[in-house]
């Protein structure tokens, strides 16, 4: 299987994390306001899975590093390696990666349900905000990996970018809703679950040093086998969590399943689209971990949500209604979360 044994390039695969967290969300804009998130979200999960096994069927079953299996007493390095890791896997591994899976797609949907009953404004600072302090800690406690002062210290320039992009986005006119206490507790439940995911996804798996992927230990997962069952957490899931919220359970209004089969075509084709686009950097990610650790790879994926502002500032221009003193916050938004991110690199390599 492909395996990374470079700080250097990890941090690059990182950032490809960070650039497909923060962008596979256009596809639901793309999708149209007639598609409704719920319907968009089926096609969305199978488009995750489906990117999954492509990994694994591809960088995940070639080259000489990885698993060693033999064969009529002949050994076979790496070579169709990801059905034979699947099978020697402790079963306690395997349901660690499916469960990450579902408590991902929990977390993903109630990140919707904040933004959906309090706005962006409140959903994105408590949510992501707080699963990116408590996943960054949750990791680096399993694993110390990283300079603490500077790898904290550019998670708090995060926070604060993110912050920051919230007050700006709730001066633009008809975004500054409120949703009270329901919506506040709807984003610290999204904040708590979504900063546990990945530690179950990289439980799974060796220990966050490169020669132990290289060479993997009996009954771990890969990271292409991980990112396989923790997809199929998140179907398994979906099948309850979405058709829980197309029944109504707080904060939409109820939607015929049988409305999934009138879609077109391109409207089916944008969810899987944005799935797989969110399945490479998690792949990514997860990779990246063998070198960078599970609190740098983390931490820096999910800066995504400073690509996101990008897009929406300077390609959908939702602040083109904001007043003139929005722009000090976003570009100070924008400074601070540079800031973040060059500490959180360079607390990989102290």
């Amino acid at each position: 299987m492909f395996v990374l044994q470079d700080y250097t390039l990890a941090v690059v695969f990182c950032v490809v994390t960070m650039l497909c967290w923060g962008s596979w969300a256009n596809t639901q804009k793309a999708a149209g306001k007639n598609w409704r998130f719920e319907l968009f979200y089926w096609d969305y999960v199978l488009g995750v899975l489906l990117m999954a096994l492509i990994f694994a069927f591809t960088m995940g079953s070639q080259g000489e590093a990885g698993r060693s299996f033999f064969t009529a007493g002949n050994v076979e390095e790496g070579w169709q390696s990801f059905l034979p890791d699947i099978a020697q896997a402790d079963p306690d591994n395997i349901r660690s990666a499916f469960l990450g899976g579902i408590i991902f797609n929990a977390a993903n949907l109630l990140l919707v349900a904040a933004i959906a009953v309090a706005g962006m404004s409140v959903a994105f600072p408590v949510g992501i905000g707080l699963a990116l302090v408590l996943g960054v800690l949750v990791n680096y406690s399993a694993e110390p990996k990283g300079e603490p002062i500077l790898l904290f210290t550019g998670v708090g320039f995060i926070t604060v970018a993110i912050i920051l992009d919230a007050l700006a986005y709730r001066r633009v006119p008809g975004q500054g809703k409120g949703g009270g206490f329901v919506g506040l507790a709807l984003a610290v439940l999204c904040g708590v679950l979504m900063s546990f995911f990945y530690r179950f996804v990289a439980d799974s798996m060796p220990e966050a040093k490169p020669e132990n992927f290289l060479n993997m230990p009996a009954g771990k997962l890969s990271p292409f086998s991980a990112i396989v069952l923790f997809s199929l957490g998140v179907l398994a899931s979906q099948v309850l969590f979405n058709v829980a919220n197309m029944i109504k359970w707080a904060t939409t209004e109820p939607i015929p399943a049988v409305d999934y089969c009138r879609g077109s075509v391109l409207d089916h084709l944008w969810g899987i689209v944005g799935g797989m686009i969110w399945s490479v950097g998690m792949t990514f990610s997860i990779i990246a971990f063998g070198v960078a650790g599970g609190a740098i790879s983390y931490g820096l994926g999910q800066g995504a949500t400073m690509v996101a502002a990008l897009w929406g500032v300077f390609i959908w221009r939702e602040f083109r209604t904001a007043p003139r003193s929005v722009l000090p916050l976003l570009w100070l938004m924008f400074a601070a979360f540079v800031v973040g991110l060059s500490l959180v690199i360079i607390s990989g390599g102290a």
